[in-house]
Formats: C-alpha cells, sequence, structure tokens
C-alpha cells in the first residue's frame, strides 16, 4: 500500500459516505435536492445496498484517519470522528425516535470536520513516508551517505535510537567516521542530518 493512499484512505471514506448519500434520497432526505440537482430524482444507486455502503464508508473513514494518527500522533482527529460514527450507528441500530435521520446527519459531518482536521495536520506534517515523530518534532529518516573516497552513494534509513559512528562503503570498504565536530556518519556524509540534530537536541551520547 502506498504512502499516497494510506494518506487519503479517511477522504476516499468521508466522499464515499456524502456520495451515497446524495445519490440515496429516499433514505437521507436532505441531500434529496442535491440527487435533483444531477436529475437523479428519487434513484437509488446502491438499491437495497445503500446502508451497507454507507456503513463500509464509515469504517473507511475512521480507519483512514488511524493510519494517519499513527504518522502524526494527533488525536483532534479521531476524537470527533469516533463519536460521530458512534452516533451513526446508534442512530441506525439503536434509536426508536422519528428524527434519528438527524442524527446521522450530524455524525456524517462530524466526520467531515474530522478528515479536514485531519489533512491539515497531514500538510502540517509534511506528505514524507520517510517521516516519523521524533521529540514531538517530525523528522525525515531517509538520507544519502556519499564516500569521500569514491563518490558511491548510497541510500539508507537512520535509526532514531543510536547515531552511526562507523559506516563501511559497499563500493571501496573504506569505514567511515565522524568529522571533527559531527556526531555521526549521516551528519558528515549524509545529506540529511540524523534526528537529533533536526530537532534541535544534542548529538547522541
Amino acid at each position: 500500500m502506498t504512502f499516497e493512499f494510506k494518506n487519503n484512505i479517511d477522504k476516499l471514506g468521508t466522499a464515499g459516505l456524502f456520495l451515497t448519500a446524495i445519490f440515496s434520497p429516499c433514505c437521507f432526505p436532505l441531500f434529496a435536492f442535491g440527487a435533483s440537482a444531477f436529475g437523479l430524482g428519487s434513484f437509488e444507486l446502491f438499491g437495497g445496498w445503500t446502508m451497507w455502503i454507507f456503513q463500509a464508508m464509515i469504517l473507511i473513514s475512521v480507519g483512514g484517519l488511524y493510519i494517519s494518527y499513527r504518522r502524526h500522533r494527533c488525536m483532534y482527529p479521531l476524537l470527533i470522528a469516533i463519536p460521530s460514527a458512534a452516533i451513526i450507528f446508534y442512530a441506525y441500530y439503536f434509536s426508536k425516535s422519528e428524527n434519528s435521520t438527524y442524527l446521522i446527519y450530524l455524525g456524517m459531518f462530524g466526520l467531515f470536520i474530522a478528515t479536514g482536521i485531519n489533512y491539515y495536520r497531514n500538510k502540517l506534517h509534511g506528505n514524507c513516508d520517510t517521516c516519523v515523530i521524533y521529540e514531538g518534532k517530525n523528522v525525515e529518516l531517509e538520507s544519502t551517505i556519499t564516500c569521500p573516497n569514491c563518490n558511491h552513494k548510497k541510500t539508507e534509513m537512520m535509526p532514531t535510537n543510536a547515531c552511526v559512528f562507523f559506516y563501511e562503503c559497499e563500493n571501496c570498504k573504506t569505514r567511515l567516521r565522524p568529522l571533527e565536530g559531527d556526531c555521526c556518519v549521516y551528519c558528515s556524509y549524509g545529506t540529511v542530518k540524523c534526528p537529533p540534530i533536526q530537532v534541535g537536541s544534542d548529538c547522541c551520547k
């Protein structure tokens, strides 16, 4: 699963949620006007499958928000999305009120808001599949080391729990060490410095 796809699962779910509602005006009267604008009238796109697809889109949306949370570690989208999804399921399965449809609308717009906040958090932390949160900040782990002896380049993933003091060039077998003043070989020969330096903390000890 590519990063671009994972980063858009919540949008896919939420968009599918609203499209299902718009193209199912009999189940969602509030969206009947939108369906009429498309000349669909009372057309049911999914027929008897409407509510099953609708619920699947809810789960896809919440699942996508959780995947995003694991990267940016911001709880706000989930804190909105989970209660919103719970409201929808409660209205559909347990509520006996004639106004339960309004609870479903409330949950839908809650998921919409959660998706918007998640989009903002993803943009804030950058769309980077080799980035992680380190000491509360977003850092890049991918760095390309260039051997000063033979100019051979190789892209590596930096660890977050230790600095690399020695690195052997796979081409000329030269054993690289940090230059004076640097804490690791990535700071000396890499295109990206190590995580502690990126966040402005002390070098690895």
